[in-house]
């Protein structure tokens, strides 16, 4: 009887260690170098010790592991063969490092031998991601089973944060010399012991703060629970961006950052925690050398401060009595009610609007104990969102790839959600963010179906663009064509070609009908709006905004 294949008993192994480390879902992009792993992968899948799922597009595939990996910080992998194959996922790669999510990159390759000699699909992949990974190993064709055991032991601790508290991606390059096919098929048995060989450190020190004074919290992206816990100990206003997983009680102040221009000047402390990056008005009050910036910031061996003026960065923050007689809160709930009033009268069909009707229509099925996700396009969607959409329910998740706040890969993220999650998912963006993935709409006929509805705002074209210094009165000349970037995709035939239900509403009215039955498989429901007006339009709604916020801030009011 002949020995088996080095490459499917090195495979077979790191199979094993993976799922021995926690792994339970592993995304595959199809390759003939990447056979070996392939084999063993679909082995793993049949015996149950994993669940396989198979991308044609590389890019797409790393999106898709990253949602499986953001839907509960689990780490989950994925498997390319060589050559461009592995550079696809680099965009995954570096949302993964920035967000802090466990991605695990494995990466078939040539063996040492075929390097830099012009053999196909062979380029320098060692160190591809630069400086992305919180860790790589490069395994040659011939490495020992129990070597390659000890590297992915040291892989899942990476990704994991186990050691370092700073969670993110990890690259195995691994070269499989042929036979790439086994040769005989490997049945697993079952399912090998869960290995916890690292253990788990602990967050940082914290730092204590009184209560009361004029302190506001401000929770970014991920910044989780704690954060309105905090804002609640403390007697503070709450400015809680969409996907801070804080935007919930009496104290998530709405509107926030038109609410700045009034009430910014004042404040003296900010806590921080997560990853803002949604409003230039709260860059501003964290860049003043005026103000006492805390970071809270219990992981990572990077903190938000990008002004440099942090006084303090801690693992947590204990809250100590202090004089609070209430107003300071007070002063910002009025405020954020003026302005709560002036944003629900608002009722036009724009971006504004569709939050609204979406996250009520979520709020609906959280209260009826539904697990819907829904997932923000990076560009203007979750601005809209952070501006128009009042306290969430506490529990109710809202996710948006904030790390590098890059739109591409928001489909497959979001359908990584709903394969880990089981439960359904609403995805909300801009035309620009959806036809970038629209391939993540594909599902091979032997792939698992997933509840997700995408929410597509169709303005046709970059409607954020407008909103910024870009889109300036003086600049129309220029604007279009290189900022608005109009098209005129029919989304009703992409969808067809891709086998997804699509859906056209003419307004909130219907809009708010479709969002009342609940999401079963892929659909899109495209809601076309005019973007050609629209920076005039929030220049004047900022300014119902303000005019709202001082009548309530003066004096006998």
């Amino acid at each position: 009887m002949n020995a088996e294949a080095p490459a499917a008993l090195l495979a077979r192994e790191l199979v094993t260690a993976l799922v021995s480390g926690g792994v339970r879902h592993v995304v595959l992009a199809p390759g003939s170098r990447s056979a070996p792993l392939a084999y063993a992968l679909l082995a793993a899948h049949d015996a149950g010790w994993l669940r396989l799922h198979v991308r044609v597009d590389e890019r797409v595939a790393g999106f898709v592991a990253l949602g499986l990996a953001r839907a509960d910080g689990v780490p989950a992998a994925v498997v390319t063969t060589s050559g461009t194959a592995v550079a696809n996922l680099h965009p995954a790669v570096l949302e993964a490092a920035h967000s802090g999510v466990p991605l695990v990159v494995l990466s078939a390759d040539r063996p040492h031998e075929l390097r830099r000699t012009g053999a196909s699909q062979t380029t320098d992949q060692v160190g591809l991601f630069a400086a992305a990974p919180r860790w790589e190993a490069d395994l040659p064709a011939d490495t020992p089973p129990a070597a390659s055991r000890q590297l992915v032991v040291r892989a899942l601790a990476a990704a994991s944060g186990a050691r370092s508290g700073d969670p993110g991606p990890v690259h195995l390059n691994v070269a499989f010399r042929d036979p790439l096919v086994p040769g005989a098929a490997w049945r697993p048995g079952e399912p090998p012991a869960r290995r916890d060989v690292v253990a788990v450190r602990g967050p940082g020190g914290t730092v204590d703060v009184p209560a009361g004074g004029r302190t506001v919290v401000v929770a970014g992206d991920g910044a989780g629970p704690v954060a309105a816990r905090l804002a609640e100990a403390g007697g503070w206003p709450l400015l809680a961006e969409p996907t801070s997983g804080a935007r919930t009680g009496s104290h998530a102040v709405a509107a926030y950052r038109l609410l700045l221009t009034e009430l910014g000047e004042e404040v003296e402390r900010v806590l921080v925690l997560g990853h803002p990056t949604l409003s230039r008005p709260v860059s501003a009050l964290l860049a003043r050398p005026d103000v006492d910036v805390v970071v809270v910031a219990p992981t990572g061996a990077v903190w938000p401060d990008v002004a440099g003026t942090a006084a303090r960065v801690a693992g947590g923050v204990r809250v100590l009595p202090g004089d609070d007689d209430g107003e300071w809160l007070a002063r910002w709930q009025r405020s954020g009610a003026a302005a709560e009033r002036v944003l629900a009268a608002h009722g036009e069909l724009d971006g504004l609007g569709v939050a609204r009707a979406v996250a009520a229509a979520a709020a609906a099925a959280h209260a009826e104990g539904g697990r819907e996700t829904l997932v923000l396009g990076s560009s203007m969607t979750v601005r809209d969102w952070d501006l128009a959409v009042p306290a969430l329910p506490e529990g109710m998740r809202v996710v948006a790839n904030r790390g590098l706040a890059g739109i591409d890969g928001t489909v497959a993220t979001a359908t990584g959600l709903a394969l880990a999650t089981g439960g359904a998912v609403r995805a909300v963006l801009g035309d620009l963010t959806f036809l970038h993935d629209a391939g993540a709409l594909l599902r091979g006929t032997l792939e698992e179906e997933v509840d997700l509805q995408v929410v597509l705002l169709n303005d046709r074209g970059g409607a954020i663009f407008a909103t910024l210094e870009h889109g300036a009165p003086e600049r129309a000349a220029t604007f279009e064509r290189v900022f608005g970037t109009p098209q005129e995709v029919d989304v009703a035939a992409l969808c067809a070609g891709y086998g997804v239900r699509h859906t056209a509403v003419g307004g909130l009215e219907e809009l708010g009908a479709v969002l009342t039955a609940p999401v079963a498989g892929r659909s899109v429901v495209e809601v076309v709006l005019d973007r050609s007006e629209l920076r005039q339009q929030r220049e004047r709604l900022a300014a119902r905004v303000s005019d709202a916020v001082r009548r309530e801030q003066a004096p006998g009011a």
